[in-house]
């Protein structure tokens, strides 16, 4: 534990291993099968169990909770875990529950990703980098959310949904199906609102292949075709655009259904 720093008011079990650089803040409580990168910093009053393994340079803020058991009657103390990327900020009041016996095992997020106050992460979620989730939103087991994902403030998230890429959700949405990657969402229940432009200009992404995707979002939601001929036409518009590659292959592994 080369470098840390520890307050003597928190509580670190000897069998933790913490990195060079680790700060861990008062009264926080650091379980003996957590494993923390180097130079990330844990604020006042975090609690971090089970099996978490958190990466390097992350920033945790006040009372968040990361490793806590699932949310999930069937859990009956099998031996899953967190897994937490590098350069992170979770802001105060997080959530992040372990995984089950029941799915892949392990809750996982990437890298870079902003995760503000109140957020709840449950079992099981697969979240990918880059991301942004507002205040308070919540998302239930089972969760996948992929690269630059932006999910707005207060918005639920039903378990097992998949969240695209690039896509955008609006305050206070309600997913009960996959939302497909660069569309954004907004609405209890969530409907499509065109793409994520911005978002996509923003990123580096050219004129060109943002006009292909808009063509490919006119195709799924404004030509009025079954998803089936939807999928015959973006076929045909992927050999021209990999991101409409994606977003078919997205459409294909779909098991709830998308937004429509």
């Amino acid at each position: 534990m080369s470098g840390t720093q520890v307050h003597p008011t928190a509580l670190v079990h000897p069998g933790a291993k913490l990195g060079a650089g680790v700060s861990v803040g008062a009264y926080s409580i650091v379980g003996e099968q957590v494993e923390v990168g180097e130079g990330t910093w844990i604020g006042p009053h975090v609690v971090l169990e089970g099996r978490t393994r958190i990466g390097r340079r992350n920033r945790i803020h006040p009372f968040g909770s990361i490793g806590a058991p699932p949310q999930d009657k069937k859990y009956a103390g099998e031996q899953t875990s967190v897994e937490i990327g590098d350069d992170n900020t979770i802001r105060e009041y997080v959530s992040i529950n372990r995984g089950t016996a029941h799915d892949v095992g392990t809750t996982r997020i990437g890298d870079q990703n902003w995760i503000m106050a109140y957020v709840h992460v449950a079992h099981d979620c697969q979240i990918g980098s880059h991301t942004i989730f507002a205040n308070a939103c919540q998302l239930a087991g089972h969760v996948e959310v992929g690269n630059w994902a932006i999910v707005g403030g207060v918005a639920l998230v039903h378990q097992f949904v998949r969240i695209g890429a690039h896509s955008f959700t609006g305050m206070g949405a309600a997913l009960s199906q996959d939302l497909p990657p660069f569309v954004t969402a907004a609405g209890n229940l969530a409907r499509p609102h065109g793409i994520n432009s911005e978002g996509l200009r923003r990123r580096g992404f050219s004129a060109d292949t943002i006009g292909r995707i808009k063509q490919a979002y006119r195709t799924l939601y404004r030509a009025g075709l079954t998803l089936a001929d939807a999928k015959r036409q973006l076929g045909e518009q992927a050999q021209a655009c990999a991101e409409v590659g994606a977003l078919l292959e997205f459409l294909e592994r779909s098991k709830r259904g998308i937004i429509r």
